[in-house]
């Protein structure tokens, strides 16, 4: 199937007005809502990191009210189980007295899963996610269930809180399409903040996105065009991460590994998601360049060196871009 311009700047349109709506609720954090929008119509996960109060779960709330999807909170504890989140199965009577197992579906067979504070749950409940997000199917005593579509996970993480946390592992941390950091509001943020929080007056939010509209968009990104020499530039940024064979100096020198073939994929996807939202047809080499630090931050481990000059992993990618635009 084939996209006119005019298809794609209508449906373009749409998602701009659900992140105004967005906006009328949450202040500031324009990049939070950007990449959570974008990673939705990618249709990836997205991991927002960010300390105490600074809106994470309110913004993952606020975009399960402008779209039509069903919503689901999972608060992440140490003593969360997997089947607390999966489901499993329940012997049943039927009122003519016999027994039965029957499956009781958990929380995570919603379209968006809002994973709160998912660092705190222990590794056997965190990987309960793995094969939900990667593959969008549940595995519970053999038997295989589909996931709604479209599904996404929106988790949130505290990178300071240290006690009661377990790291995400890496295989967990990869199967989020991008990750954002949330800063400190500005003082005329704050001021904002207080009036809409602290006063009398309630923001209603209205419903822009309905599933149908999700679902196409989704496949109108795909038919995104992407040039061969701007595919062979990502595949570039992709292999300037690896310090092995990198010729970036910061990257030979500060990181301990790089990303894999799914960090391509995600550039990819994200740059053909921020084309579709400006209400292009094509990408362009400033939406690539703009997607390295949200979809690579979270997949290249910088080496002790790196974490005692206090160089950070955002830091380095930029390095990295700059030295790439002089190669």
């Amino acid at each position: 199937m084939t996209y006119t311009p005019e298809q794609f700047e209508d449906m373009s349109n749409k998602f701009a007005q659900a992140k105004d709506e967005i906006s009328k609720f949450i202040v500031g954090q324009s990049e939070a809502i950007d990449y959570t929008v974008l990673a939705m119509v990618a249709g990836g996960h997205t991991l927002l990191e960010g300390l105490p109060g600074l809106g994470k779960t309110m913004l993952i709330r606020t975009i399960g009210q402008v779209c039509d999807l069903s919503f689901s909170r999972i608060q992440f504890t140490p003593d969360l189980m997997p089947a607390d989140i999966t489901g499993t199965s329940m012997i049943e009577r039927s009122d003519d007295g016999k027994t039965d197992f029957v499956f009781k579906k958990g929380p995570l067979f919603h379209q968006l899963v809002l994973a709160d504070e998912i660092n705190r749950a222990t590794p056997k409940t965190q990987s309960a996610l793995l094969e939900a997000m990667g593959e969008h199917t549940v595995t519970v005593l053999g038997e295989t269930r589909q996931m709604e579509d479209p599904f996404f996970v929106l988790a949130t993480q505290n990178p300071i809180e240290m006690e009661g946390t377990y790291p995400l592992p890496e295989a967990q941390v990869d199967r989020f399409l991008c990750k954002v950091v949330l800063p400190y509001p500005s003082k005329q943020e704050l001021k904002e903040i207080m009036m809409r929080t602290t006063g009398a007056e309630k923001t209603e939010l209205k419903q822009v996105l309905t599933t149908f509209e999700i679902r196409a968009a989704q496949q109108m990104v795909k038919h995104v065009l992407l040039a061969d020499d701007l595919m062979d530039y990502a595949i570039d940024v992709i292999t300037a991460t690896h310090p092995e064979t990198s010729s970036v100096e910061s990257i030979k020198r500060y990181v301990q590994f790089g990303s894999g073939p799914r960090g391509l994929q995600s550039l990819i996807r994200i740059a053909k998601a921020r084309a579709f939202l400006a209400g292009r047809v094509h990408v362009s080499i400033a939406d690539i360049k703009q997607s390295v630090k949200p979809v690579l931050r979270h997949r290249i481990r910088l080496n002790y060196e790196a974490e005692a000059t206090g160089l950070t992993p955002d830091l380095v990618l930029d390095q990295m871009v700059d030295e790439l635009a002089k190669s």
